[in-house]
């Protein structure tokens, strides 16, 4: 089944601008319409649910109400309503675009639009996003049933992950590869990157990205194809993506969504891209994406996914953190689910029963999820890192401050690559404002039986350290250097001065790495 034609393959760019005057005139924004609404009506949209939004928005008629029912839960609208709230571009224009059909004074809406808030290093604002309609408002309009198989996502958990990883840094040419409807690219720009190319299979997604970045005022350039097929011989500084990695049984009755199906069997498509990047990757360019990776037969999948890293015909520096590992039926209900067929139904116990013969056949017993950071280098990586890191993290896996975090572990890598041990004991670090210290004892010890270091942002890690990695620690404010606290902690314990600043220093530098601590002087 395909979705709606909408929108407009070549949207008019004076209908674009009409809208989005009127959009902003309105106050269309994330905070205007949580505020129209309420808390509680916002969570309940969240999840899923348009009866306290309806209820809290009745008997309005105001502009940011009749926006905020039509193009943020796609309910039916009086098109006099919705020619009063869109006074630029009117009813017929927003059909014009594609997104809503007019038929006897009824405005029916054929997509979403909803404000999206972002922040970031260079300040905050909203974007506009027009996608498919939701689940939630294919139900609302008596449309409901399993998604279309061209269906065009909006802004979701996984896009805001991405976006909140990307690298706040500026970049001079970014690549988005399999753009959906756009967010990554609108990220990129908002970081001050100077181009954008947007590509992807679907001529819909193609579309939305276009008419999303008209209604943001920025240039996006679109082209059709997979991977890095459309742009084949090209390099950039920056590659993002959010590529279609969800492993999909290759059998006959199971759907093959556009926006998480590229067609590759099990997890080849994140195995292509990771040892193809390289190639559309200028030197020292980044890439950035999520993705799944298979544990077959109970082999380890970051090894898989090192040896994927490792086909590379150019060297790269890999930081892949796994955040998530499922076993095979529940990653089966979480992707049977998402495509809208009904738990309990005869339809959903087949697909279940596909996927788990899918992933028998190739002795898969987990699936990894996590983010991929990927740096073409000319000479030997600095950084391979492959970790698991479950726990929650501060703000939220899209909050914003991560990439930043991201950005600063690069630099320090590359600063700690280019220094020895003799080098890194002159250092002075100075402890993260973000870090604390918890001590605990057992009842009636006089010494701590574990101390903990706990990092506030980044990933929110927790270590445990012995008395010796604390002192340094403590005593790290920028006024003595590595070399001389571990002499000073030597004779403190009266422990092995060189044995003990063997045991130290790499330690030292694991804690810079992970932003526990800082250096005390810029690098020269």
């Amino acid at each position: 089944m395909d979705a709606v034609n909408a929108p407009t393959a070549t949207p008019d760019p004076a209908r674009a601008r009409a809208l989005r005057a009127d959009l902003s005139s309105a106050g269309y924004t994330a905070e205007g319409v949580r505020g129209a609404w309420g808390a509680v009506a916002d969570d309940a949209v969240g999840r899923g649910l348009t009866g306290p939004a309806l209820t809290a928005l009745a008997g309005r008629s105001d502009a940011l109400a009749v926006l905020a029912r039509a193009l943020f839960l796609g309910a039916r609208t009086p098109r006099a309503d919705l020619d009063r709230a869109l006074p630029s571009l009117g009813a017929a224009g927003l059909a014009a675009l594609g997104l809503a059909a007019v038929d006897d004074g009824t405005v029916t809406p054929l997509a979403l639009l909803r404000p999206q808030g972002f922040a970031g290093e260079n300040g905050s604002g909203c974007w506009w996003i027009a996608s498919d309609l939701d689940e939630t408002a294919l139900r609302l309009g008596d449309r409901s049933g399993a998604l279309p198989t061209d269906h065009v996502l909006g802004v979701g958990g996984a896009s805001l992950t991405l976006a909140g990883l990307q690298l706040p840094t500026p970049a001079g040419r970014v690549l988005d590869v399999g753009c959906g409807c756009g967010i990554q690219a609108l990220r990129a720009l908002a970081s001050g990157s100077a181009s954008v190319v947007a590509t992807d299979v679907s001529q819909r997604a193609l579309a939305f990205t276009r008419l999303n970045a008209l209604l943001n005022d920025v240039t996006v350039e679109t082209r059709r194809g997979s991977l890095f097929e459309p742009v084949a011989g090209e390099e950039f500084d920056r590659v993002v993506s959010n590529p279609p990695f969800v492993i999909t049984p290759r059998a006959a009755g199971v759907p093959e969504y556009e926006y998480r199906d590229a067609g590759f069997a099990g997890d080849d498509l994140v195995a292509a891209f990771v040892s193809g990047v390289a190639a559309a990757l200028a030197p020292g360019g980044v890439a950035q994406l999520l993705g799944n990776w298979e544990y077959r037969d109970g082999a380890d999948g970051l090894a898989r996914v090192r040896s994927w890293v490792e086909a590379s015909p150019v060297p790269m520096d890999a930081w892949v953190v796994e955040r998530e590992n499922l076993d095979p039926l529940a990653y089966a209900e979480l992707w049977v689910r998402d495509g809208g067929t009904t738990p309990g139904s005869p339809e959903y116990a087949a697909l279940i029963d596909a996927w788990l013969a899918d992933f028998a056949a190739r002795g898969v017993t987990a699936i990894g999820f996590g983010y991929l950071l990927l740096r073409r280098v000319a000479g030997v990586p600095v950084l391979s890192r492959y970790e698991r890191v479950t726990q929650p993290l501060p703000g939220g896996p899209g909050a914003p401050g991560l990439g930043a975090h991201l950005a600063r572990a690069l630099a320090v890598a590359d600063r700690l690559a280019a220094v020895d041990d003799d080098a890194l004991a002159a250092e002075r670090f100075v402890v993260a404002d973000d870090v604390t210290e918890a001590r605990h004892h057992l009842p009636g010890a006089e010494g701590p039986s574990v101390i903990e270091l706990r990092q506030g942002g980044g990933f929110a890690r927790t270590i445990e350290v012995d008395p010796a990695l604390a002192a340094l620690v403590g005593a790290s404010d920028g006024e003595l250097t590595v070399g001389q606290l571990v002499a000073a902690i030597a004779d403190l314990l009266d422990v092995d001065a060189d044995a003990l600043r063997a045991d130290l220093l790499p330690r030292v530098r694991e804690l810079a790495f992970t932003g526990f601590l800082g250096f005390a002087r810029a690098a020269r």
